[in-house]
């Protein structure tokens, strides 16, 4: 457990995030973070049982004086001088499917505020942490890594609010990893195309068999693969499907 230097996880829920937050904790103290505590309670509670370390803060990525709140939770819990190793933005505006005569303006903004302004929000609080890491020579170079979706680069009818918010995500982690990979720190956006196999889903795809949906624990191995990436190899974009996936 290294005590010098932590991960930051935004959008913990029962699936990737949670899945994230575990492998990071068998090696740093996690944040988790989440607009709802019951979305961190448990996690928590079993990562600190286990013998990591692990605090939950209650915070709306979508705005900016509730992430600073975050950072300043987390300054006093670790110290003025933490550093980051990790910081993995996993927070997704509202799935809307509805054709777009009939998308109220409020139901739009909702998305892409989540997505590319809680994107903004999220970096412009961890950067400095992870250049902090940066100095402090930590094993792997600190990461900063996005989660994306299909519609990040496919979008659908009907689906204009999601994908356009995932879009400018991916946008965002772009322009990041060309400004802040020279200066040590390694930006990632993995496109997870396709269902992940959480309890909310065990009915979705059951024709697919069991190699139909994406396994969260394998999301959290490939981002800690990327974590784990020298500089000279890093790797800005994942896209990570089921082998049954159609193409």
């Amino acid at each position: 457990m290294s005590s010098k230097l932590i991960a930051i996880v935004a959008g913990v829920g029962a699936g990737t995030g949670a899945a994230v937050a575990r492998k990071f904790a068998a090696t740093y103290p996690v944040v988790l973070l989440a607009r709802n505590p019951d979305s961190f309670k448990s996690l928590a509670e079993e990562i600190n049982s286990s013998g990591g370390k692990a605090i939950g803060i209650s915070t709306d990525v979508s705005d900016s004086k509730s992430v600073q709140n975050a950072v300043d939770a987390i300054k006093k819990e670790f110290g003025s001088d933490v550093a980051a190793a990790a910081a993995i933005f996993n927070a997704s505006g509202v799935f809307v499917r509805k054709p777009f005569l009939e998308l109220s303006e409020d139901a739009y903004t909702q998305s892409l505020t989540v997505s590319a302004n809680g994107g903004f929000n999220f970096a412009k609080a961890t950067i400095p942490l992870l250049l902090e890491g940066v100095k402090k020579n930590s094993q792997h170079p600190p990461s900063l890594i996005f989660t994306g979706a299909t519609a990040s680069v496919k979008s659908g009818a009907q689906l204009s609010s999601f994908s356009t918010g995932k879009w400018a995500l991916r946008a965002l982690s772009q322009s990041l990893a060309k400004e802040f990979g020279p200066q040590g720190v390694h930006v990632s956006h993995a496109i997870i195309d396709g269902v992940i196999n959480i309890p909310r889903t065990k009915d979705w795809l059951k024709e697919a068999g069991p190699d139909g949906k994406l396994s969260a624990d394998g999301i959290a191995n490939d981002y800690w693969y990327l974590h784990t990436q020298p500089r000279t190899n890093f790797t800005w974009e994942l896209d990570l499907r089921p082998a049954v996936e159609k193409w």
